[in-house]
């Protein structure tokens, strides 16, 4: 029996011997190769290769929480409000021979409540273009705007402040920091109408002194730019189509259409570093001039301050039947300042007049007249903030800012002014 129970065993080693020494012949399964992120230091920090491809990526964002408080006129009008705003960005860049592809896009969210006037959960696309050599295509800051200027102000000042715009443009890089773009951009429009007027039923109505007709070419944008180490100067150019669709009278009789006009704009912006005050100190300035174009004065269709309000138009069609233009210029400017590493505060302002000719426009009465000049002002604000960053990318801080406007045409009365302070906490990723 034991005999037996031996070459059993034995047999049965045997046979896992020989299975073992055949297995080992079989060719191995090897485990795929893991391909592990890549860091881009290329664009700078943030930066790494999508896997599989030389396209380097970056993922940001921003998350804002505010506060205002805004100087109320009457009763009625909500003297706080609160803001929360989401922001998420991706910036994908690749080396061609044909110079630097890019393509970025920007989404913000907004929830509005009280003194900001509105309420918004609906994403917008803020940002969302194609860089391919010096070509630029989608939407993007204005070209007429220095991008680079280190402005700190939270709330407005009266200057072209980085607006988004939809845009076509070609920038030309002539090296050691020269560059020149030329750009068609949607039109920077501002209002129509000069306030209210009683119509013939006794009603109450905008008092429109200027209708817009179809647009047939876009605003075209110029810029000559140096950026270099002390800071950045750019001198910037617009043309603004005012296409009426107004129908007036001739001498002769006969209805017709107010020949078109071109408005424009000019603008000087830059900064220069201050270094000898502290390690990010700068001081900005911005300049602008426009005729038939107020848009890029900053200008939304009204401005308001305190019991004051004042219509902002591009143009109007007066009682000789023609275009006539408003004019306006702009001057605006701050200083910023850190007081330590991660304290730094900004002092800013801004100056603004707005002219009209002396013709003649529909009054508030059915079938008066009054002089357009009647709607000229001067507006000026200046503030303060103090931000604190205790770590990179966080930060916190407070703002006040006050504004003056002060009527200057016939019977437009005294001016007004208005004090607001914000409190800001912010991160950015």
């Amino acid at each position: 029996m034991k005999l037996a129970k031996s070459l059993f065993l034995g047999s049965v080693a045997g046979l896992a011997a020989a299975a073992g020494a055949q297995a080992a012949d079989l060719p191995a399964k090897k485990a795929a190769a893991v391909e592990y992120v890549r860091v881009c230091s290329t664009y700078g920090a943030g930066f790494f290769y999508i896997p599989g491809t030389e396209t380097c990526l970056r993922v940001g964002g921003r998350v804002r929480g505010e506060f205002l408080y805004l100087e109320p006129n009457n009763r009625a009008d909500d003297a706080i409000g609160f803001r929360a705003r989401g922001r998420i960005q991706l910036d994908a860049r690749t080396a061609t021979a044909y110079g630097l592809l890019r393509s970025f896009v920007r989404f913000e969210m907004t929830r509005d409540t009280g003194a900001y006037g509105f309420s918004s959960t609906s994403p917008n696309v803020d940002q969302a273009f194609i860089q391919f050599g010096g070509l630029t295509a989608g939407r993007t800051i204005s070209f007429f705007m220095n991008s680079d200027l280190p402005n700190e102000n939270w709330g407005t000042l009266r200057f072209y402040d980085a607006p988004t715009v939809n845009a076509f443009a070609y920038t030309f890089s002539f090296g050691n920091g020269f560059s020149a773009t030329l750009a068609i951009e949607e039109g920077s429009f501002v209002g129509t109408t000069f306030g209210n007027r009683l119509n013939a039923a006794g009603e109450v109505v905008p008092n429109t002194v200027f209708t817009e007709a179809g647009q047939t070419m876009p605003d075209v944008i110029g810029n000559l730019k140096y950026a270099g180490t002390w800071g950045s100067v750019q001198l910037g150019g617009a043309l603004h189509q005012l296409r009426s669709d107004n129908v007036v009278t001739s001498l002769g009789g006969f209805n017709d259409y107010p020949d078109t006009k071109l408005g424009w704009a000019v603008t000087g912006q830059g900064y220069v570093n201050l270094p000898a005050l502290a390690e990010g100190d700068a001081l900005w300035l911005a300049a602008t001039y426009a005729d038939g174009a107020l848009g890029y004065l900053g200008f939304d269709p009204n401005v308001t301050s305190g019991a004051s309000t004042r219509d902002v138009v591009d143009a109007y069609v007066g009682a000789n039947g023609d275009i006539n233009t408003g004019r306006g210029w702009s001057i605006a400017g701050g200083l910023n300042h850190y007081w330590t590493p991660t304290v730094r505060q900004s002092v800013f302002g801004s100056y603004a007049r707005v002219d009209y000719s002396n013709d003649l426009v529909p009054g508030f009465l059915p079938g008066t007249l009054v002089n357009a000049s009647t709607f000229d002002f001067t507006e000026w604000r200046a503030g303060t903030n103090l931000i604190w960053s205790p770590v990179s990318g966080l930060d916190i801080g407070v703002e006040v800012l006050y504004s003056n406007l002060d009527p200057r045409g016939p019977n437009a009365g005294q001016d007004s002014d208005t004090w607001e302070g914000r409190l800001r906490v912010q991160r950015d990723f």
